[in-house]
This record gives structure tokens, C-alpha cells and sequence, in this order.
């Protein structure tokens, strides 16, 4: 709780005397020259009991400090079980930051499960759009049904989010943000479906980030689109990051330009990090230590389905081979003490793989667990990996291949590649778990049905049984006999008013490891 003697202390004192003496004059007053809540709300890490609730201040998004005052302000919140705020159930302050760019991070808890609440700020006489968040069913109970939504991959330059609209418009359990929220860096030009140059559809203001400023104003732009606003206040999110959060294809201490040395990475990754953590609503104990931050957790939808969130990351080897596409694998991938995950996060996920307390068992991550060979003409080499993903890595993955085949119902679901996929894993011969790869949400631009080339990734991949090159996101639908996976796909995210529309599903029934596409 916030007293008189620390919001004396940690005020502004104008603003403090105000709060503090007429609380009737400050009500009809406005401390900011423009609107503080211009970046929005949202909610995430949902549990039984509560959420976390999110907004950051920024009168002047791209000025001076975001145009806030560098002093600690008290912001108020409630929770109501009504859209009107007729019922209120939890209601406080928070102090905004400016040491984390005056964003909020307040932790709600005591609330009943399994239902929805409605929830606003206010600061001075500035009141917030209304959010809406879900509480989750108790861990354990028995669940029939569960469904909830999966995205990422937003570069702001490739299209419009539209699907982002169609999100805020579904009802969803939540919605897990496998990365790639931002891009670090602006297109020099953009290529069309003939791979000649078209316009862009819209500009970054600044064609790299390095600094936490530069960052700051970065998630700035982007919060300011209204379709990613209205998701991220009508749903719960499960946010993770990728590497474009910090640069492309970063892992661990490696930056993609191996020139740069790891101390000096390390500062612009933990300015990323940092600018992360303010902008997306997530729990306090992932504030960032240094450049690191602990972001694997787990939730359980009842007895339905357990879901980890991976970091795919931060304790990962670099890539081997030099990361180059379209080489053979070297004798790196094989490196027996290679790790994707870490050995912490890899035995965390170990023991919570064996827990069988939830009918389905779901990895939820960034990078492809499929090991495909992506040869699409004669001229290539004989096998072609994306060594960015988990098959530059055979020896950690073989260790979850082999963890999966005792595990019931094992789901995985991936981004990063801009694509849709669907496919069977496999430990040796034998199928153990389902990876659902889902599209961008913009990245890639329109995209087509399928690239060229895309039938004959099929044919010598057995494992893979769907690919689609479109934009969208993925809904899951999950009971206790079957798990579907919709890739909901846009006709075009170049301009404004795309069609949503289903492509494709991934079916799984309960039991040994199986998929069919409808």
C-alpha cells in the first residue's frame, strides 16, 4: 500500500500536494498536457485467483521521457465483475516508474476462478480504456473444454493487424504470444510476390534500436496501433520473446554480427530486455536481472492441459555452422553438449513433463522442433536445415524426443518460421507429439497459399503433413479426447479490412501420437 510518507517522498510534489490536499480539485484536473494512456491496457499471466495488469504512461510517446515527469506516480486501478463497475472486487495504487518507463505491473489476486473480470486506471483526472481479463479454472479441477489463441510475429513495415482485430473480437481463454512482438530493425525495401519492390505499408520511425531509448520509443510505436490495442484489452496474454525483441537470430551472449564482443551485446540486450519487461503484462519476478530474464513458466487449465512457456534464447549455444542457410549441417550440430534450453530450464521442463496431472501436455515456444530438410531445388545440398531452429541442435533434442515418448498427449506449439506447418515428431521411428507451427501476424507481408518449393518440402518430410504461406494466428480447441489446431488465415494484411477465414485444421485424438488435417 502506498502511504503519505512515500508518495510524498516518490511524487512529484505539485502533483503530491494535490493527492494529498484536495483530492476534489484534482479530480476535475488533468497532471499531463495530453492523454497519459495512449499506449493502452492489457492483462497476462492469468491464475485461478487473478492476473497481472498492465499500462505504462506516455502522454507524449516519443518525446522526452514519454512526456512524464521524472518522479514516481501513483496510479490508480480497480477490478470490477461488471463492464459498468457496478460490483468492484479488488481496487489499489501503483506506483509508475520512471526507472521502468512509468510502466505498471500490478499483481491482482483474491479474485474467483474460472470467470471474467473488467478492469481501468487512473491517474489524476485521466481515466484509462476498460480491459477485460479471464481468471483460470483451479488447477486440478476436471475442465471440458478449453480454447484459446496463438500468435506473434508482427513486423510493423509488412502489413496491417488485422488479425489482431479479429483476436479482440473472439472469446478466448487467453492468448500465448510465442515472440517477435517488435522488429529491431526497418526495411531498406520490401519485395512482392515476384520478388520485385513494392512500397512498404508503413514506416518505423527509427531504422535500428540499440539504446533503451531508442526501444522505448520502438514498443511505443507499435502499442500505438489500435488493432493490437483492442487484443491486448479484451484478452489475457501469455507473452514470450524471440530474438527480434533483442536482433535477429541472437542467442545466450552471441550476437548475429559475431564482430560485436559478448560485453558488449550484453549492454543492448539488457536495454531490450528492460523494454520488454515494461511493455508487456507480466509478473514482477521477471523483471530483468542485468540482461537476463527468467521467463519459462507454467500454467494449468484445470485437469485439461498444463501449458510451459519455453525460452528458447538465453541459454542457448550459438548456432553451428556459422548459422548459414542453405549449407550441409556441420559437425557442430551433433555437439553432444550443445543446449537449446539450458540444463535448468531443460530439467524444469523435465519435471513438469512428468507431473501427469493434465490430460494434455503442451510445449509452448518459439523455434521449430521439426527437424526438416527445406531442399526445394536439385542445386541445393542433399539435406538443408534451418539452423536457427531446434535441428541445428540434435543432441538437446533428441533428449526431448526421448522424454516425449513418455509423456500422454504432447502438443508443441511454435512460431517464428512466418508460415503455418503441421506435423508429427518423432523419436527414432516412432511419432511421440504434434508440432503446430502458426503464421505471422505481418511478418512476410500477404504471403500466397504455399511458396514455391513448398510441395516438395512435403514430399521428402514425411513427418509434415501441412504447410500454408498466409498471415493470421491459430486457435486451439481442447477437450479431454481431442486437441484442434485452426490456422486462421487473411487474404491480405497490405491493406486495411483483410478476410479472416479457416484454412486448415490440425486434429489430434487422445492417445498415442497422431494428426490429421481437415
Amino acid at each position: 500500500m502506498i502511504t503519505r510518507r512515500s508518495l510524498i517522498r516518490t511524487t512529484a510534489v505539485g502533483a503530491a500536494a494535490a493527492t494529498l490536499s484536495a483530492p476534489a480539485i484534482l479530480s476535475a484536473q488533468s497532471w499531463f498536457a495530453e492523454y497519459p494512456f495512449k499506449l493502452g491496457v492489457a492483462s497476462g499471466d492469468p491464475a485461478s485467483d487473478g492476473f497481472v495488469l498492465w499500462t505504462r504512461l506516455a502522454p507524449d510517446p516519443f518525446g522526452q521521457h514519454a512526456g512524464v515527469p521524472m518522479s514516481a506516480l501513483p496510479v490508480d486501478w480497480e477490478v470490477a465483475e461488471d463492464d459498468r463497475f457496478r460490483t468492484i472486487a479488488a481496487k489499489g495504487t501503483e506506483l509508475a516508474r520512471p526507472e521502468l518507463g512509468h510502466s505498471v505491473h500490478v499483481e491482482v489476486s483474491g479474485l474467483k476462478p474460472d470467470r471474467p473480470y473488467w478492469y481501468r486506471f487512473t491517474v489524476g483526472s485521466d481515466r484509462s480504456l476498460t480491459g477485460r481479463a479471464r481468471t483460470l479454472p483451479v488447477a486440478g479441477t476436471p475442465v471440458g473444454q478449453l480454447r484459446f489463441g496463438v500468435c506473434g510475429c508482427q513486423h510493423y513495415e509488412s502489413g496491417f493487424y488485422t488479425a489482431y482485430r479479429d483476436i479482440a473480437e473472439d472469446d478466448l481463454a487467453f492468448v500465448f504470444h510465442y515472440g517477435d512482438f517488435m522488429y529491431e530493425y526497418a526495411y531498406d525495401y520490401n519485395y512482392g510476390p515476384d520478388r520485385l519492390p513494392v512500397p512498404k505499408v508503413r514506416e518505423h520511425r527509427l531504422r535500428e534500436v540499440i539504446s533503451l531509448t531508442d526501444y522505448r520509443q520502438h514498443y511505443a510505436q507499435y502499442l500505438l496501433d489500435l488493432d493490437l490495442q483492442a487484443a491486448r484489452s479484451s484478452q489475457v496474454f501469455l507473452s514470450t520473446f524471440d530474438d527480434h525483441e533483442v536482433q535477429n537470430n541472437w542467442v545466450d551472449d552471441f550476437a548475429q554480427d559475431p564482430s560485436i564482443p559478448p560485453e558488449v551485446f550484453a549492454l543492448r540486450r539488457q536495454a531490450a530486455m528492460q523494454a520488454w519487461y515494461e511493455n508487456m503484462p507480466v509478473r514482477r519476478s521477471m523483471i530483468p536481472h542485468g540482461e537476463l530474464i527468467l521467463a519459462n513458466r507454467r500454467i494449468a487449465f484445470g485437469d485439461l492441459a498444463a501449458i510451459n512457456l519455453l525460452d528458447t534464447r538465453s541459454f542457448r549455444t550459438n548456432q553451428p555452422c556459422d548459422d548459414k542457410w542453405g549449407v550441409e549441417p556441420c559437425e557442430a550440430v551433433f555437439d553432444k553438449n550443445a543446449q537449446v534450453l539450458g540444463a535448468a530450464q531443460e530439467k524444469w521442463l523435465d519435471d513438469n513433463l512428468g507431473r501427469k496431472d493434465a490430460r494434455w501436455n503442451c510445449i509452448a515456444q518459439q523455434i521449430m522442433m521439426m527437424p526438416l530438410n527445406r531442399r526445394t531445388d536439385d542445386d541445393q545440398p542433399e539435406l538443408m536445415y534451418n539452423l536457427d531452429s531446434w535441428a541445428g541442435y540434435a543432441a538437446p533434442r533428441e533428449r526431448l524426443m526421448a522424454r516425449l515418448s513418455k509423456v500422454d498427449n504432447a502438443v508443441v506449439l511454435t512460431g517464428d518460421e512466418h508460415q503455418n506447418y503441421a506435423g508429427l515428431l518423432m523419436s527414432g521411428e516412432k511419432p511421440v507429439g504434434v508440432e503446430c507451427v502458426v503464421t505471422s501476424v505481418s511478418s512476410g507481408g500477404d504471403g500466397q497459399d504455399q511458396r514455391p518449393g513448398s510441395d516438395r518440402i512435403l514430399a521428402e518430410n514425411p513427418q509434415l503433413r501441412f504447410i500454408n504461406d498466409q498471415r493470421g494466428y491459430g486457435v486451439c480447441s481442447v477437450t479431454p479426447d481431442s486437441w484442434r489446431t485452426d490456422f486462421m488465415v487473411l487474404d491480405q494484411v497490405s491493406t486495411r479490412g483483410g478476410t479472416l477465414s479457416r484454412r486448415a485444421s490440425a486434429e489430434i485424438a487422445a492417445g498415442p501420437a497422431n494428426l490429421s488435417i481437415v
